[in-house]
């Protein structure tokens, strides 16, 4: 009898593959639909690593260029912000080149504006240009934040067609071994894991991307405000009319 229960498990314990349970084994094996929702979880994932890299080296160029914006407006003359220019060639130096433009260019067209008009006017000039930096830097977060809330419940439509499936299985085989049910269970599972792993990264990394371009737009603001202040002061054509 001892003995015959032993065989029964060793056999139970044979009709089990681990190797049929691998990652590898469980896409081969996956049903058509779960293995097109992997391949797109798969495909979200590559892509959302790909914008959160780009992203982080934008936004650290970005702070590098602030902070010599920064630097320059604090121990620089005005004459150097008007002729200020970056060194990396950072796209933010053209929001100090639309304050300039716009005063040059409508020094001679204005000349019966008040002080706060000029500054309002160069002011204006520089924000549109600020809006301009500030929607390069946030291009493709959108997508991080789509794949972050979508990608859940992408796997979750895997997790439930695999479980559908499984139990499509059983009926049909009217077998519920273990052997029977692991392969679909864990398939099922898998489309899950995927999902989250696509979706974790990315909604961390819009958060923090996020929080660091408000910051970037803050520190941009006050230094436009700062700068049409002193340029308007010394060079406002209204103030000798």
């Amino acid at each position: 009898m001892a003995v015959s229960l032993i065989n029964i498990a060793a056999e139970a314990a044979g009709s089990i593959n681990p190797a049929d349970l691998s990652i590898m084994s469980l896409v081969r094996q996956a049903d058509p639909v779960v293995k097109g929702i992997l391949l797109l979880l798969g495909f979200f994932s590559v892509w959302s690593w790909t914008v959160m890299i780009e992203k982080f080296f934008a936004v650290a160029k970005a702070n590098g260029a602030i902070n010599r914006l920064e630097n320059k407006l604090e121990t620089g003359t005005l004459e150097d912000m008007i002729n200020y220019s970056d060194d990396k060639q950072h796209p933010l130096a053209s929001v100090i080149e639309a304050g300039n433009a716009e005063w040059r260019e409508g020094s001679g067209e204005h000349s019966h504006e008040a002080l706060h008009e000029v500054r309002d006017r160069i002011e204006h000039a520089m924000r549109l240009e600020m809006s301009n930096e500030i929607r390069r830097l946030n291009k493709g977060l959108p997508f991080l934040a789509t794949v972050g809330s979508a990608a859940p419940f992408v796997g979750l439509f895997g997790t439930v067609w695999g479980i559908m499936n499984t139990f499509t299985g059983i009926a049909a085989n009217r077998d519920t071994s273990l052997a029977t049910v692991a392969p679909g269970i864990a398939e099922a599972l898998f489309a899950t894991g995927i999902g989250l792993v696509a979706a974790i990264p990315a909604i961390m990394a819009y958060n923090k991307l996020s929080t660091d371009m408000g910051r970037y737009s803050g520190r941009i603001g006050t230094a436009v405000g700062i700068y049409a202040g002193r340029l308007a002061k010394r060079f406002a054509p209204g103030a000798k009319s």
